[in-house]
């Protein structure tokens, strides 16, 4: 059986210079139940904070951790998000997208203009995994972008949001764009559309 770690001190492994103590205490946390988590505020400002380690995998998992403690979570991350750097918002962005919070999906629809293409593809591709209906327009609108990842992530949305209505744009992008991978991009996403309709 694996070690496991107390919340205290895996609050004070998160800052190890060892990235397998890190991890140690990233896993230990996993373990702990959310509710518990929830109630530390604390917690949920210092596992933000490590949303800055060097290692992607720590990251990733303190995200995932982020987003199951849910509504209690959203706020500090939206405060944290605004002094990040692209980076930081990235993994601050799957954490809200992970609690599912209507905070977040309204977060998400302020970035769909964002100067930074990268968030920009964050916000439409987590709209699309959200499934908000109510914004396959705004979603439509970005297989327009100036960004080719942008303008792929909105066809992939357009897709997961199921609904008849987001065929039409799919096809008026198809026939727009040249490339290969986004044409068969746009193929599986009418396909994944079709398959949901023809069952009702």
């Amino acid at each position: 059986m694996s070690e496991k770690l107390s919340i205290d001190d895996a609050i004070v492994k998160l800052n190890d210079s060892d990235i397998e103590i890190r991890k140690l205490a990233v896993s230990s946390l996993k373990e702990i139940d959310d509710e518990k988590l929830i109630e530390d505020k604390k917690l949920i400002d210092i596992l933000i904070d490590r949303l800055n380690d060097e290692s992607p995998l720590i990251k990733h998992e303190i995200a995932k951790i982020l987003g199951n403690i849910g509504e209690s979570a959203v706020d500090p991350l939206l405060n944290a998000i605004k002094n990040g750097d692209g980076e930081f918002k990235k993994f601050v962005s799957f954490a809200l997208k992970e609690t599912s919070s209507g905070k977040a999906i309204d977060y998400f629809i302020g970035c769909l203009d964002d100067e930074d293409w990268a968030i920009r593809k964050i916000a439409v591709r987590s709209l699309g995994e959200l499934k908000v209906i109510k914004a396959v327009e705004l979603i439509s609108n970005k297989t327009g972008d100036e960004d080719w990842g942008v303008r792929l992530a909105a066809i992939r949305s357009l897709g997961d949001l199921e609904i008849e209505e987001a065929i039409a744009p799919i096809k008026k992008a198809r026939r727009k764009e040249k490339d290969k991978d986004f044409k068969k991009a746009a193929n599986k996403a009418i396909k994944q559309i079709e398959k949901v309709i023809n069952k009702k």
